[in-house]
């Protein structure tokens, strides 16, 4: 390990020691996973903005955070005698030189395709001889954990059921069900059916992360996306009003749809 690694495990085990922080002494594997969770979509905004702007300042930060809650929970490991931060290094490296037989072995893989395939199945292998394969009575997508985003635990599902065949075969069928699910939607608001409103609303959504499967789009990123863009267009529709002496409640429509387009214009 590196001298500044080294540094923050021996920070985070005297914050953890007698005498440390009364607040990092109370904390369990539980009571961090909401910060783990917190700290690890403040990244993923920080790979957006780096990614938008070239400027990766918040990127270094957030995943310095990132990191702290892995060394955090690694200390707490280490307390309890369950693992230390040594182990789960040593673990992810067996696990990467295990995957990359193509690098690190004999295998020839060329494209990147390959990789991920032979990836699943080295997977796979790994969890039968834990014992955790899945059984006859299971499901394949029982490995696919239900407390993902909606949109990423989507994208799991239909790639692994894509993967024993069960899909659509071309693009176009996709946009035809969601015509058909469109179609679907408007009738059950037509019909006032709050409760089948909000199903077909569901399926609208999980037709549309089969599209973006198909066509190699990562869905939560690009919702990002758009809603950075959402943020950044109304914060000017906001800031053209108040330099008119407008606040929002005062415009109307037609004024706030107009600044909306000049703002999409920029």
């Amino acid at each position: 390990m590196s001298k500044a690694f080294d540094e923050l495990v021996a920070v985070m085990e005297r914050l953890r020691a007698p005498g440390g922080c009364p607040w990092d002494n109370e904390q369990t594997y539980g009571s961090l996973a909401r910060y783990l969770l917190e700290e690890a979509y403040e990244t993923f905004d920080a790979i957006q903005e780096a990614e938008e702007t070239g400027d990766t300042t918040h990127l270094r930060e957030e995943l310095g955070d990132l990191l702290l809650q892995v060394v955090f929970h690694s200390t707490i490991g280490k307390e309890r005698g369950d693992f230390t931060i040594d182990s789960v290094a040593e673990e992810v490296t067996r696990k990467l030189v295990l995957r990359h037989p193509h690098v690190f072995g004999d295998a020839k893989l060329e494209r990147a395709q390959d990789v991920l395939d032979n990836w699943d199945k080295l997977k796979a292998n790994e969890r039968a001889a834990s014992g955790k394969a899945e059984t006859v009575s299971g499901s394949i997508l029982d490995a696919v954990p239900v407390h993902f985003p909606a949109l990423i635990e989507a994208l799991k599902l239909t790639s692994k059921a894509a993967k024993k065949g069960f899909d659509w075969k071309e693009v176009d069928d996709i946009f035809e069900k969601l015509d058909e699910e469109v179609g679907e939607l408007r009738k059950a608001i037509r019909n006032k059916d709050t409760e089948n409103t909000a199903e077909e609303i569901g399926d609208l959504l999980f037709v549309i992360a089969n599209l973006a499967r198909r066509l190699e789009v990562e869905p939560e990123t690009a919702l990002k996306q758009t809603n950075r863009k959402f943020r950044q267009r109304f914060a000017y529709v906001e800031e053209a009003l108040s330099a008119d002496g407008k606040t929002l409640e005062e415009a109307s429509l037609e004024e706030m749809d107009d600044l909306w387009n000049e703002a999409k214009a920029i």
